[in-house]
C-alpha cells in the first residue's frame, strides 16, 4: 500500500500542520494516541471544532507516565476537550508510549510525534502517513482493543469502570524524560501562569493546582533571597554556567558542520 514518509526537523512545523488540518477534514471520526500530551491552543481548539461538529473525537493517554509533572499538566487540559464532548480515556496498563491517529478509518499516522509543542517544533521525528482503507480499520479494530483496557474520563468526575482491572505494574517503570517532553510541561504551566496575571483567559478549576504550586514555589523563592541571597546564587549562577557551556559547544559543533558542508 501507498504510504508516505514525514520527516520533521526543529523549528519546522509540518506535523503540526497536518494534524490541524486533519482534524479539520475529519467528518466521522478521529481517534488519537498519544504518550505526552500537552495540546497548544490551536490544536485543542481544531479538536474541539471537530467534536462540536460532530465528529467522534476520542483521545487515548497514559494513566501512568515516566514524568509525573506531565500527567498533571495533562489532565490539567482534559475539561477544556470534555466541554466540547471530546472522549479522553487513559491507558490502565503499565507504559502507554504509542503515538497514532486514524480519521474516518481511511488516514493514519504512526510515528514518534506526540501532541506536543516540544514534538511539534523542537524535535526530529519520523512518521509514516498511510491513505489506505484496510490499514485505516485495522488502526480502528486496535485501538478498540485498546479502550477495553483503558478508563473513561467524564465531567461528573466519576470514571466509567474499566473494563480490566489495572495492571499491578502501573506505574513502576520509570524512566528518564526528554528535555523535550519537560519543556512542553513548562509550557504549559507558563500558559497557566500568565494567564492568572493578565487575565485574558477564564481560567479552568484544574488549573488550580498549577496556580498554587508555582504561587508556592515563588514565595519559598523569595523567602530564600531575602534571608540567604547566597543559598539562591550560587544554584542560578551554576545553571547559568552550564546552560551558557553547552550552548556554546552546540554552536560551535553546527558552525563546524556548516563549513564542512561549504567546503
Amino acid at each position: 500500500m501507498a504510504a508516505r514518509v514525514v520527516a520533521t526537523v526543529p523549528s519546522v512545523a509540518s506535523m503540526f500542520r497536518m494534524d490541524q488540518i486533519v482534524a479539520a477534514l475529519a467528518r466521522e471520526r478521529l481517534w488519537l494516541t498519544d504518550a505526552y500530551y500537552a495540546g497548544t491552543t490551536a490544536y485543542v481548539q481544531a479538536l474541539r471544532a471537530a467534536a462540536r461538529d460532530g465528529v467522534d473525537v476520542r483521545l487515548l493517554v497514559p494513566n501512568g507516565t515516566d514524568i509525573p509533572l506531565l500527567r498533571l499538566l495533562s489532565r490539567a487540559g482534559y475539561r477544556t476537550l470534555l466541554d466540547a464532548g471530546v472522549r479522553v480515556f487513559e491507558w490502565n496498563g503499565p507504559m502507554l508510549h504509542a503515538k497514532t491517529a486514524v480519521a474516518d478509518g481511511r488516514w493514519a499516522r504512526v510515528g514518534s510525534t506526540n501532541l506536543n509543542i516540544a514534538s511539534w517544533l523542537g524535535n526530529y521525528e519520523l512518521d509514516v502517513v498511510v491513505e489506505d482503507e484496510s490499514f485505516g480499520k485495522q488502526m480502528e479494530r486496535m485501538y478498540l482493543e485498546d479502550l477495553s483496557n483503558a478508563t473513561e474520563i467524564v465531567l461528573a468526575g466519576r470514571r466509567t469502570s474499566p473494563a480490566h482491572p489495572p495492571s499491578t505494574d502501573a506505574g513502576r517503570s520509570r524512566h528518564r524524560g526528554s528535555a523535550g517532553h519537560a519543556a512542553a510541561g513548562l509550557l504549559r504551566v507558563g500558559r497557566t501562569v500568565g494567564a492568572a496575571i493578565t487575565g485574558h483567559r477564564q481560567l479552568e478549576p484544574a488549573e488550580a493546582r498549577i496556580m498554587i504550586a508555582v504561587a508556592l514555589l515563588l514565595l519559598a523563592v523569595g523567602v530564600v533571597a531575602i534571608v540567604a541571597p547566597r543559598v539562591l546564587a550560587y544554584p542560578v549562577a551554576a545553571v547559568a554556567l552550564w546552560l551558557g557551556a553547552a550552548l556554546l559547544v552546540r554552536g560551535y559543533r553546527l558552525r563546524r558542520t556548516g563549513t564542512d558542508h561549504v567546503s
